[in-house]
């Protein structure tokens, strides 16, 4: 079984992420996506992050249904910050069985070179890149990368939490499930 992995701290979990998740689960050689919850990018500021567990619950709640989509928590027990080519290590001695491939937009592949180990990672496992605005791909760094035109929304976490600070809705934004638990939560205010 092919699975993509991605990864992401879905601070929250929105419609944009559904989106690519869903294509790539439905239109590329995939069997599944696994969405892992990352507790601390090591690229990014932790200081706005909701607790792991929550952002867990909100992305499980988001998938609840979907066949080819499963959240999971694999980084949680891993060492931190969180590296990709630590957790696809562990993942592949887990699970021998099974072929690892990572999903990721255009935006954060440009970055790849910063990335711990990332010979290793474009040598050793496949790479779904789907295309973000004013990203275009124009070096794939040796790597067994597949660019795909998924589609887009303008969608970001930061803006949601930003509208959601603000008292604005961000209803439509994120899975109805979701939007309803951050409300009953509060999270983000």
């Amino acid at each position: 079984m092919k699975i993509g992995l991605y990864f992401g701290s879905f601070n929250p979990v929105h419609t944009g992420h559904m989106i690519i998740a869903n294509y790539m689960a439905y239109n590329t050689d995939l069997d599944k996506v696994w969405m892992v919850v990352s507790p601390h990018n090591p690229l990014k500021e932790s200081a706005s992050l909701l607790n792991e567990h929550h952002r867990l619950h909100l992305t499980e709640m988001a998938v609840d249904g979907e066949q080819k989509l499963r959240v999971t928590n694999i980084e949680f027990t891993l060492p931190r910050p969180s590296f990709t080519i630590d957790t696809l290590t562990y993942l592949t001695e887990k699970f021998p069985t099974q072929q690892f491939a990572v999903i990721m937009g255009s935006d954060s592949f440009q970055n790849i070179p910063r990335w711990k180990n990332y010979r290793q990672l474009l040598d050793n496992y496949e790479i779904y890149i789907y295309n973000r605005p004013g990203h275009p791909v124009t070096d794939t760094f040796g790597g067994k990368c597949k660019i795909v035109d998924a589609p887009m929304l303008d969608l970001s976490s930061s803006r949601i939490r930003a509208l959601i600070k603000e008292g604005k809705s961000a209803r439509y934004m994120v899975p109805d499930a979701v939007w309803k638990y951050i409300q009953e939560n509060n999270y983000y205010k």
